[in-house]
């Protein structure tokens, strides 16, 4: 089974989908969009194309667990998805996905642009990975 997560961001949000037996990530992007229909409409494309069955809505918790504005933005963004497509939408939580993200471009040597430009692609493969490890 394919799986895409999803880590929706203010002007980014990251995507990745796992391979077809749904235990590594096999690809991902980036899509550039403001608001949540412009993300909804360019997901939906991918969705279907790529055979996805399930998707991982990364749910940006505070350190301390209770939920805050990006959280409800996330919780929003996976209700309007689930509508549209029909498929399971699963929140999950992705507390410091992003910072370790930007530490794993950095050891890399991405500074700048090319790391603004992929960090959230980063982002999105690590709440896929956790996802998966926790499926055993």
């Amino acid at each position: 089974m394919k799986i895409m997560a999803i880590d929706y961001g203010d002007s980014r949000t990251g995507v990745a989908i796992s391979d077809i037996t749904g235990s590594i990530v096999g690809e991902t992007l980036v899509i550039k969009a403001y608001n949540q229909e412009a993300v909804i409409s360019a997901l939906l494309p991918v969705i279907n194309s790529s055979g996805v069955e399930r998707i991982i809505v990364g749910y940006p918790k505070n350190m301390n667990g209770s939920l805050g504005p990006r959280a409800e933005k996330s919780s929003s963004l996976a209700s309007a998805l689930h509508e549209a497509c029909g498929l399971d939408i699963i929140l999950w939580d992705e507390r410091l996905t992003t910072v370790d993200a930007h530490k794993i471009l950095s050891d890399a040597g991405k500074r700048g642009k090319k790391r603004k430009n992929t960090v959230d692609a980063v982002a999105a493969s690590l709440i896929l990975e956790g996802y998966l490890a926790s499926l055993g």
